[in-house]
């Protein structure tokens, strides 16, 4: 009886936040090792599901670069990288897409449907989701907060893109037939050239492009820490932009803090930067009192 009181106690845990953000968008970015491991890909579809049964909007933007790597690795094409960015090629955005927009976006899509969802599949290509320009490596080394003179700092990227605009009309449009939003990371140039994305960068995008309630980052990590490595359950944006500056938030953390400052920026409630190596990650962030991860408020 009292396991029962107990699964009872977390429903009306949940309840204040339901009623919260019943009607709100939510913003997932989808990676790391949650994309990985079957058990936990089955948890994520679980909760993106729930999600949108309580009323909810969700829209997914996913990663895929172990994924990416390993085609090429099986079709013999060398991964090449610069500063974190991966050098892409016409070869290469070929393979990009393939895995991105189709083996990857669908398999999500899929399991998503499966758990009871109605997702559709698309990428920054469709309905002129995403109008992208190329990214520089000046813009990329403002979004590191670094200096890359010295490093090969005016070297091209290739096909990788930066985010120009964000229409969310079609967004809109899947939102208001009850569809599940899921977003491959590439764009098109005004020219139609296809381009490669940072998915951290598309995801803070999207969300405020649609004005969010939430966007929330999947990572591998338990969320941002302090300078004595303790971990921060919640922080300012200012805190961040300080923690920035100091060092303190560095490398592969910096384009998803950049991601959360932005879409703070453009009009959503807040940021959450979580460990989707805990099953149910999403429902313990946003319907727990304490949450899991850091959540970055304005």
């Amino acid at each position: 009886m009292n396991r029962l009181i107990k699964k009872a106690n977390v429903l009306i845990e949940a309840l204040p936040y339901i009623r919260t953000f019943r009607g709100k968008t939510v913003v997932v970015k989808y990676g790391g090792h949650a994309m990985t491991d079957a058990s936990l890909k089955e948890r994520f579809a679980q909760d993106v599901v729930l999600l949108k049964y309580v009323g909810i909007n969700p829209v997914i933007i996913h990663g895929g670069g172990p994924q990416i790597d390993k085609m090429l690795d099986r079709l013999g094409i060398e991964a090449k990288f610069r500063h974190g960015v991966r050098v892409t090629d016409e070869a290469t955005m070929e393979i990009v897409e393939m895995v991105l927009a189709g083996k990857i976006n669908m398999e999500i899509t899929d399991l998503i449907n499966r758990h009871g969802g109605s997702a559709v599949g698309l990428s920054g290509k469709d309905g002129g989701l995403i109008l992208s320009k190329p990214l520089t490596a000046k813009a990329w080394a403002e979004s590191l907060e670094r200096d890359l003179d010295g490093e090969d700092g005016d070297g091209d990227f290739g096909l990788v893109g930066d985010i120009e605009k964000v229409d969310p009309s079609l967004l809109h449009k899947l939102q208001g037939d009850h569809y599940i939003p899921i977003i491959a990371p590439i764009g098109t140039d005004r020219e139609g050239n296809t381009y490669n994305i940072n998915a951290d960068l598309v995801a803070g995008a999207v969300a405020g492009a649609l004005r969010a309630e939430k966007l929330v980052m999947m990572t591998d990590i338990k969320g941002i820490r302090d300078a004595k490595g303790r971990h921060l359950s919640t922080v300012s944006r200012k805190d961040v932009q300080r923690m920035v500056k100091k060092g303190t938030i560095t490398e592969g953390m910096l384009p998803k803090v950049h991601a959360c400052l932005d879409a703070l920026a453009g009009g959503v409630g807040k940021a959450h930067i979580i460990d989707g190596r805990i099953p149910h990650a999403i429902l313990l962030e946003i319907f727990t009192h304490k949450g899991i991860g850091t959540e970055i408020v304005t």
